[in-house]
């Protein structure tokens, strides 16, 4: 995927195709990173496949999904901690991996503000420690809770084991009455091995690499685990606060080290373009003296009123940015290629390896993302731009970045073994034997077994109880798996009869190998839990393809609820009619999205699973967004023309921060126009329809009355 085809060389129909496979591998990437410690893909994999996905969403703007990758923070917390909601969201950074890049940040931020192309800014720079975000915090000087990052809203209460670090003061004199101080736990290199020594001696687990110890003794349900495992923590920031720090963010800085926290002693201020490269330069060549990980530099904008101005996009602050480091490459021989069936069917390659360590890490498995990947040549004997002719057998490079799933490279066709043939890629699906057609323009090949494969079937129910989804506790992917061989569950409604069937009498599931009495019953008692399930949840937990977290939450939040969103979708046709137009008019739906959804619930097998499920659970209805007594919250606004006084960044986050909901085009459902200089047919379609249509000084108005 983060090697594919040239993203200006790409059709519309791949790109939709290619933005759809990065989803679904990036979810799994970050589930498995913050959720679980154990991570598929590296940090440079990661951040190579959310380069390419935007690359591809910047060419193809109209395609980007609502599940996409660049909306997303971490991964929801785990069950087995308390959940904390962050008073502030933990986001991530956004990433550059050239000085070009770099250069575009800040000169995306300068025309932000509004600034000449050359106006002076400051930024302080900072290693980017590869750790475990916590955010610490205080009231009256006493630690009071301590948190893990999670999804960005809520994370895991681990209070008792950040008290365990001896770098996380317990007490704190003449701080404000409530600080929240945010930082990365790490462990150090000497540290690490010394770990690792220990537990091989015991027979214990080994780690894989310093970040993973760290996630992994940070939340550890016996804290005395963690007290015995020597993790670190560097404060680099904060959240709530009673009263301000400083002016600056190298000031604030300094007073969280006054206050006893430990501070990078790298960090810098840099008043210039060139002093933010030299700043990079000088601390990539300290990387392999430093004693500890770190991936990159951090670059963050010193005024706080700048900070304050600038905001924050969905999932990053507009101020920062992480400079990230190269990635590392390793040669292994490609011992098979196997075929992996997921839910909506793609035939998946994947490169089994000869175990080679790559940047610390041993990798014995690469993604080979389509047929075209591995090809030399098309059905027709053409040759295929980009493809790499890949053959079991080849010696590969192999990029750095993956725990368990890399990238391949490039094949070293001079070591290609006698006889080695070319890869044929399945015509048939090797789970169930339907035929497996490509679609014209369509990198992808899928099965057309659709319920009747076995695949995709375990594949749907295991997204179906997934953390994003229902997250029903004690139905993990091997008891789907195992479920569904034995014909205990065959569809989602079936878990919820799965008491009634199998509770007593004489198959019953604590007979089973692997339950008992205590087990099984958790189990029963998880499953009526999550009978109540919040609308977003429900969307997403269908599998309906295209469909991913933040296109269910955008969904939920224009229907409303369960009845309306059924309702307009059993109306709907694709291509036409008034909830076609209303899909369409939520901002962030796509007509890609609209028409999966409405095959889903035209299709009588679909739609039929879709009703046995909805007569099991109670479905909440959407939860109201933004202040209750707000003059715009509910309604619907739309934005056109030019406006003057701030972007159009600016004035969407403003109405959604407010309760409104933005939307892309009018429709007869718009409450509101905002029209500025040069609006053309959103506002003639507007006075049309009888829509309300404001100058951007009423709009200003409206949202400083809030």
């Amino acid at each position: 995927m983060a090697g594919g085809a040239k993203v200006d060389v790409l059709t519309e129909a791949q790109a939709r195709d290619e933005l759809a496979r990065l989803a679904e591998t990036l979810r799994a990437a970050d589930l498995a990173y913050h959720a679980e410690d154990t991570p598929r893909i590296s940090d440079a994999e990661y951040d190579a496949l959310k380069q390419r996905n935007a690359a591809i969403e910047a060419q193809f703007p109209h395609l980007k999904r609502d599940d996409s990758p660049s909306d997303r923070v971490g991964a929801p917390p785990a069950e087995r901690f308390e959940k904390v909601r962050h008073s502030q969201r933990m986001l991530s950074l956004g990433n550059a991996f050239s000085d070009a890049e770099l250069d575009a940040f800040v000169a995306g931020i300068r025309r932000y503000l509004g600034l000449d192309a050359h106006a002076a800014l400051t930024f302080t720079a900072e290693p980017k420690i590869d750790g475990v975000s916590l955010a610490l915090r205080y009231v009256r000087g006493r630690l009071a809770q301590a948190a893990t990052r999670g999804d960005g809203e809520t994370g895991e209460n681990v209070t008792a084991n950040a008290r365990m670090l001896g770098e996380i003061p317990a007490r704190l004199d003449d701080a404000p009455e409530l600080l929240e101080v945010r930082g990365e736990v790490y462990m150090a290199h000497a540290d690490f091995a010394a770990l690792n020594a220990r537990q091989s001696e015991a027979g214990d687990k080994t780690f894989a690499n310093p970040r993973n110890a760290a996630a992994g003794s940070l939340r550890q349900l016996d804290a005395e685990v963690t007290r015995a495992r020597p993790l670190r923590f560097l404060a680099y920031g904060w959240g709530a606060l009673s009263e301000p720090l400083a002016d600056t963010q190298m000031g604030a800085l300094e007073r969280l080290g006054a206050l006893g926290f430990a501070i990078n002693p790298l960090t810098r201020r840099c008043a210039s373009d060139e002093e933010l490269h030299a700043a990079y330069r000088d601390i990539e060549q300290r990387r392999a003296t430093l004693g500890y990980d770190i991936d990159g530099v951090v670059y963050k904008i010193d005024d706080l009123a700048l900070q304050d101005r600038l905001g924050f996009r969905s999932t990053t602050p507009r101020w920062a940015i992480a400079r990230k480091f190269p990635a590392e490459l390793a040669w292994t021989r490609l011992e098979k290629i196997d075929i992996q069936v997921g839910r909506t069917g793609t035939l998946s390659p994947v490169a089994r390896l000869a175990p080679v360590t790559v940047g610390g890490v041993v990798v014995s498995n690469a993604t080979l993302h389509n047929e075209d990947y591995i090809a030399a040549r098309d059905a027709a004997g053409n040759p295929i731009r980009d493809g790499k002719d890949i053959r079991e057998g080849d010696w590969v490079e192999v990029y750095r970045a993956g725990d368990v799933i890399p990238k391949i490279r490039d094949v070293d066709l001079a070591r290609r073994p006698g006889g080695a043939a070319p890869f044929e890629f399945p015509r048939h699906c090797p789970e169930c034997g339907a035929e497996a057609v490509r679609e014209v323009g369509d990198a992808a090949r899928r099965c057309t077994g659709g319920l009747i494969c076995p695949a995709q079937a375990v594949e749907r129910l295991k997204h179906f109880v997934s953390r994003g989804a229902l997250d029903i506790e004690g139905l993990g992917a091997k008891q789907v798996e195992a479920l569904y061989r034995d014909g205990w569950i065959a569809e989602p409604a079936d878990i919820f009869t799965l008491e009634a069937r199998f509770g007593s009498g004489p198959r019953q599931l604590r007979n089973r190998e692997g339950w008992g009495e205590k087990s099984a019953q958790n189990l029963f008692r998880a499953i009526e839990a999550s009978r109540r399930v919040p609308l977003h949840r429900l969307i997403f937990a269908l599998g309906i393809r295209h469909v991913g977290e933040s296109a269910a939450a955008l969904l939920a939040r224009h229907y409303g609820s369960w009845a309306a969103f059924e309702g307009a979708m059993d109306r709907a046709e694709i291509g036409q009619g008034p909830e076609w137009d209303s899909l369409l008019s939520i901002d962030g739906v796509g007509s890609v999205l609209a028409e999966a959804l409405i095959t889903a619930f035209h299709q009588p097998a679909e739609r039929a699973s879709i009703d046995r499920l909805a007569a099991e659970i109670e479905i909440e209805d959407a939860a109201a967004t933004g202040p209750a007594d707000s003059s715009v919250a509910g309604k619907t606004i739309v934005f056109t023309g030019t406006l003057e006084r701030m972007t159009r960044a600016e004035a969407k986050a403003r109405a959604e921060a407010l309760g409104a909901r933005v939307a892309g085009s009018v429709s007869a459902k718009t409450d509101i126009v905002v029209a500025g200089p040069g609006a053309g047919s959103k506002a003639k379609k507007a006075s049309e329809l009888g829509v309300e249509v404001i100058d951007e000084e009423a709009w200003l108005a409206l949202a400083r009355g809030g």
